[in-house]
């Protein structure tokens, strides 16, 4: 007979054991259960990976490019008629506001807004227009309202205020916020401010100025206005070089006033400045619209080939001058971009944009506009209904100014009444 003691001993042995192997079992079962859950899984976010990735690199891609909107504008100018229409008080106060009231959204959309400032600011009257331009401060008031961010100031008209007015400009347009070159207050100033160095979106830009001459109106020392010297230009460049700009830019006042075609003087110095490595030029001074012009050159220096852009005259933008085609000028938008992986720096874009000058007649002052005409041009409900005489005269300057640049490659940009309107309700608020 078996001992007791020795069955139940058996008994929980054997217990044991097949506990063991149903344990045993099913942990191998839900091993297998998640390794095939597992690959079931990963199978999908393998498919999936590939468009993360490449998504990925897209965004990479795109971070790693910067961009910065250039926006110039041809000739500010300050005719006696401009003068008496923004008087509100003579010789006190003038309102300039409703010049730039439609052409202020595009300004303003821009990372950098740049005018050729074409008069001085005395700082007290009498202001006068031609012959010698003498306008109120109250116009770099509203160039500023407008959207502008940096002025030139170097033209033939620089010293029409002599010494003081060539102070008091620099003064009036730093004290309220602008960038200024071009003309300076003396050579100390010159040495530490120029050539103008501008930083935005990651972007460094060297702007020069400069001009054919003053109309014979001496300089009087110490102050200084750039005058067109291509041994100091040259020596200008190579300082700015020292900088590390991402991109040059050159204004020049040059070429012969109200001739649609450059000179030969104008040709020969823009391919200079592109072999010197300028990548951008902008020319002032005829009032008309001249040919925009792209092309790659190789640098003087080193041989390096580099896109330049040079505009040989954006016309006027805003004047009372009713010569033929002085009665309107372009916009200049160009797109300069970044790439900061490969340490390369292009003109990723450039538009023009025609603007033409109404002057509308009210009971009280005049009204001079800039308008963008392709707003006005086919609107249904235009933001201001011109005369037909005076859209026959915009449309007249729109057509010519249109075919002569398309005839070269330049690409227009055609604002729409949407983008004044919505613009301008939004800058109103």
């Amino acid at each position: 007979m078996i001992n007791r003691s020795i069955l139940y001993k058996y008994v929980c042995l054997i217990s044991s054991l097949l506990t063991f192997y149903f344990l045993f079992s099913c942990t191998h079962d839900l091993a297998n259960s998640y390794q095939i859950s597992t690959n079931n899984i990963s199978s999908p976010l393998s498919v999936l990976k590939n468009p993360l990735q490449k998504e990925a690199k897209s965004t990479s891609q795109k971070d790693s490019t910067r961009h910065l909107k250039l926006l110039f504008t041809g000739d500010i100018m300050g005719h006696t008629p401009q003068i008496r229409a923004a008087e509100i008080k003579k010789n006190k106060s003038y309102d300039y506001k409703p010049s730039f009231e439609y052409i202020a959204p595009i300004i303003r959309a821009a990372d950098i807004a740049i005018g050729n400032l074409e008069v001085t600011l005395p700082g007290r009257p009498p202001y006068t227009g031609y012959p010698t331009f003498k306008s109120p401060d109250d116009l770099a008031v509203d160039l500023k309202w407008a959207g502008f961010d940096v002025l030139v100031t170097a033209n033939n008209h620089s010293n029409d205020s002599g010494k003081k007015g060539v102070l008091h400009t620099i003064e009036t347009l730093k004290n309220l916020g602008f960038q200024q070159t071009g003309t300076f207050k003396n050579k100390a100033e010159r040495d530490l401010f120029y050539p103008l160095i501008l930083n935005k979106n990651g972007i460094k830009i060297a702007l020069l100025n400069y001009t054919y001459g003053t109309n014979d109106i001496p300089t009087t020392p110490p102050t200084i206005v750039n005058t067109i010297n291509w041994y100091t230009i040259k020596k200008d460049l190579q300082k700015a070089k020292k900088r590390n700009p991402d991109c040059i830019i050159v204004m020049v006042h040059w070429g012969d006033e109200y001739q649609l075609i450059e000179n030969k003087e104008q040709r020969k110095l823009a391919d200079w400045l592109a072999n010197q490595g300028v990548h951008v030029v902008v020319g002032a001074h005829p009032h008309v619209v001249q040919p925009i012009i792209e092309k790659e050159v190789k640098t003087e220096e080193n041989k390096q080939v580099h896109q330049s852009l040079i505009a040989y005259s954006l016309g006027n933008f805003v004047s009372n001058q009713d010569k033929k085609n002085t009665d309107g000028g372009i916009l200049l938008e160009i797109d300069i971009a970044k790439n900061i992986q490969q340490d390369s720096t292009y003109i990723n874009d450039a538009h023009f944009i025609p603007v033409w000058r109404y002057i509308q007649k009210t009971n009280q002052n005049d009204i001079y506009r800039i308008l963008p005409v392709a707003a006005v041009e086919h609107s249904k409900r235009p933001f201001i209904k011109l005369p037909t005489e005076d859209k026959m005269e915009m449309l007249d300057f729109l057509r010519v100014t249109r075919a002569r640049l398309k005839h070269n490659g330049a690409k227009e940009r055609r604002i729409t009444t949407k983008d004044i309107i919505t613009s301008t309700k939004m800058a109103q608020k």
